[in-house]
């Protein structure tokens, strides 16, 4: 006992020092950790472009202000915008350097004849051009616009416009940089000659074709080995610049079941006679929940986009019909009036607004409701007694897309993007009809000029309710994925556990293959996957991967099958692609050893079991009876083989041949001079010419760090 109490005494204070040391080194570790985000660690790049840091706070800022400008929503539309973002960074950087290097600017004198000259940009042209009259173009009025904005625009006009002129002038210097690279192209004299003599030649000739097939696959066995000495020979095509991963999967639907649109349908059901009963249609959509809220508008049979409409236009008015499917739910229809209505309709308007804004689109003096009236009852009378409709217009209306048109709206259908109030005015009256009409945008006084066609048109209720997985549903299909789960622990349990309880359910198991850090979308998963594939990435090779969360109503378990650092892929993730091109090369030195030295046609075909055949009047190009097996025909035009058996057989693409030169001479080509094949290759060398980003994409040094933000 008393050796122990020595031995508790001596190493107390040593393990009270250790730990005191331990938790010391936690604490510093994590202030150094804290310090790294605060002086740009990685927390606060969203990457690096050839040295050069992307602020990952700017970034993200742009992000959200793309998406709320161009209206994407959700996962999808957050993809877009980032990798449509990170593109745009990439091609600014590398080819900023490249202008600097080539000292390609724009000058604002340049600038400034390309916005307001006679063919400005077509984008600028969207942004400041009449939208009724695309062809007009007023560059005074437009510059006036123009300055406007920059002197007394709102700050997000001024914003919009910074980042119209930017885009503007990145595209001008991309095209300078391409229009230097077209016209570089230049088709050496020596080359068109070579070309032209190399044409005009014809052989025949003798060949033996023994096809690959004649050994089977199983017979040839291409190891990893060969498939990483292939890599490594074709280093340049191979090179991966980020980290990919492969995984298998297995999706457990939590979708609705049958039992699930049951249980909806007999809601539908109970609910129908109510339905047509009622009174206040509006109230019973709203205390009953329905998807779909009433709405006066009329709509023909061609507005409606709904599986067995013919059903429900069918159906007396106040007729309850359904219940029908349409997409995630489930509906009963009931039309509530039917009339006639013309197709198109012309109208002339005058809009006294409540913000009115001037030509460039800034804010004027708000009026009240009561003010908007008076004046738009004004208009009204003043028209009545005599005052032309288009200087009235000119002069008084707030609709800037009409009013130099004498307020003019022509071949407006129901689709058209006006207010309900408008179109109903329009449509409901006959032509000549004049009267005042409250929108949300103010007061406006309109009169119908002329009406097309005739359609019968439908006021309808829809009662609408979703189709949704019950909560049994969604944990039977989380139990089944997290017994899977469960029961697994690496690739081969995987593999084996699906082979002997799931594929005879009907499960499939799923391969995704090369996928990269920043993927949203995984084959087979419909909508983002973000969170599977950053759940992905930080697992191992053979780790699996349990669902933490459904997945566009699916539950998902993986299983990592491959993970490939930056720069040369593993054999197994490649294998699928270069597998058959290796054992065709391993079936041609086969059949080229069982070949040996060919000194006579007859007898590699009896060996072979084949025929001697002929292909005559072949060109160097190619086509004719050997397709364009390029390696045969170079062979056969070889001067060293005219009038001879090639020795050695020649791999091609669908075997092995061997071959007989029999004759070359010189045919009567239909060639244009020099200087037009010249000009004709030149043009098909520019129109084939593509953007040099991708090629200086390659080459450029490039850390992307987007996963750890997105």
């Amino acid at each position: 006992m008393s050796v122990i109490q020595q031995i508790r005494d001596k190493y107390a204070r040593i393990a009270v020092i250790a730990i005191a040391l331990a938790l010391l080194g936690f604490i510093l570790m994590d202030a150094f950790a804290g310090r790294g985000r605060m002086f740009g660690g990685r927390e606060t790049t969203m990457g690096k472009i050839n040295g050069k840091k992307v602020d990952a706070e700017a970034f993200m800022r742009r992000v959200s202000e793309i998406t709320k400008r161009q209206g994407f929503e959700g996962e999808n539309g957050t993809a877009q915008a980032v990798n449509g973002l990170w593109q745009q960074e990439l091609t600014d950087k590398i080819m900023g350097d490249q202008y600097d290097e080539l000292g390609i600017s724009i000058s604002d004198k340049e600038l400034d004849q390309l916005l307001f000259g006679p063919n400005p940009p077509q984008e600028f042209r969207q942004a400041f051009g009449n939208p009724q009259d695309p062809q007009a173009w007023d560059p005074g009025q437009v510059r006036q616009q123009y300055n406007q904005i920059k002197k007394s625009g709102t700050p997000e006009q001024k914003a919009q416009l910074a980042e119209l002129i930017d885009y503007i002038e990145k595209q001008t210097l991309l095209n300078k940089y391409n229009a230097l690279l077209t016209n570089s192209v230049y088709i050496p004299k020596w080359f068109l000659e070579k070309r032209n003599v190399d044409n005009s030649q014809v052989a025949n000739a003798a060949y033996v074709s023994v096809p690959y097939t004649t050994i089977s696959d199983s017979a040839v066995k291409v190891t990893d080995a060969d498939i990483t000495d292939y890599i490594k020979a074709h280093q340049k095509d191979f090179d991966q610049k980020e980290e990919s991963r492969s995984f298998n999967y297995v999706s457990f639907s939590a979708a609705p079941s049958a039992a699930d649109s049951a249980a909806v349908r007999n809601q539908l059901l109970s609910l129908k006679d109510s339905f047509q009963r009622t009174g206040n249609v509006q109230q019973f959509l709203v205390a009953n929940r329905s998807l779909a809220q009433y709405n006066e508008t009329y709509v023909s049979d061609k507005d409606l986009n709904i599986q067995g409409k013919d059903s429900i236009f069918k159906a007396p008015v106040g007729v309850v019909t359904g219940p029908l499917v349409e997409q995630d739910a489930m509906l009963l229809t009931r039309i509530m009036d039917k009339k006639t209505q013309p197709d198109t309709v012309k109208v002339r308007h005058i809009l006294i607004a409540l913000n009115p804004q001037d030509a460039a689109g800034q804010p004027g003096a708000a009026r009240d409701s009561v003010t908007a009236k008076r004046i738009a009852d004004s208009v009204q009378r003043i028209i009545a007694a005599g005052a032309s409709f288009d200087s009235i217009a000119v002069k008084l209306s707030d609709d800037a897309g009409s009013k130099f048109r004498g307020g003019v709206y022509d071949s407006i259908t129901r689709q058209t993007q006006f207010v309900p109030e408008f179109k109903d005015f329009a449509f409901n009256n006959p032509v000549g009809a004049k009267g005042v009409v409250k929108t949300q945008f103010g007061y406006h006084y309109i009169e119908v000029l002329s009406q097309k066609g005739s359609s019968p048109v439908y006021k309808l209720a829809l009662f609408a309710l979703p189709i949704e997985a019950s909560s049994e549903t969604q944990s039977q299909a989380s139990n089944e994925a997290n017994m899977f789960a469960g029961n697994v622990k690496d690739e081969k349990s995987f593999n084996d556990y699906f082979e002997k309880n799931l594929k005879a359910k009907g499960y499939q198991k799923q391969v995704a293959s090369n996928l990269h850090p920043m993927d949203f979308f995984v084959t087979g998963v419909n909508g983002s996957a973000r969170e599977l594939v950053k759940d992905v990435f930080k697992a191992d090779k053979g780790d699996v991967v349990s669902p933490s969360q459904p997945i566009n109503n699916s539950y998902i378990v993986a299983v990592v099958t491959d993970v490939n650092k930056a720069g040369l892929p593993s054999a197994s993730s490649v294998r699928q692609m270069l597998e058959p091109v290796l054992r065709n090369k391993k079936k041609a030195d086969m059949i080229k050893q069982q070949m040996g030295t060919v000194t006579d046609l007859n007898v590699v075909a009896t060996k072979f079991n084949q025929q001697v055949q002929r292909a005559d009047s072949l060109h160097f190009t190619g086509g004719g009876a050997l397709g364009y097996e390029n390696k045969v025909l170079g062979a056969i035009f070889n001067p060293a083989n005219k009038g001879k058996v090639c020795a050695e057989g020649i791999a091609g693409q669908a075997g092995v041949y061997a071959i007989r030169t029999d004759a070359v001479f010189t045919a009567a080509v239909d060639n244009a001079g020099i200087a037009q094949q010249r000009q004709m290759l030149e043009m098909q060398s520019r129109q084939m010419f593509r953007s040099p980003v991708e090629v200086l994409q390659k080459k450029a040094d490039i850390k992307d760090y987007r996963s750890n933000f997105y």
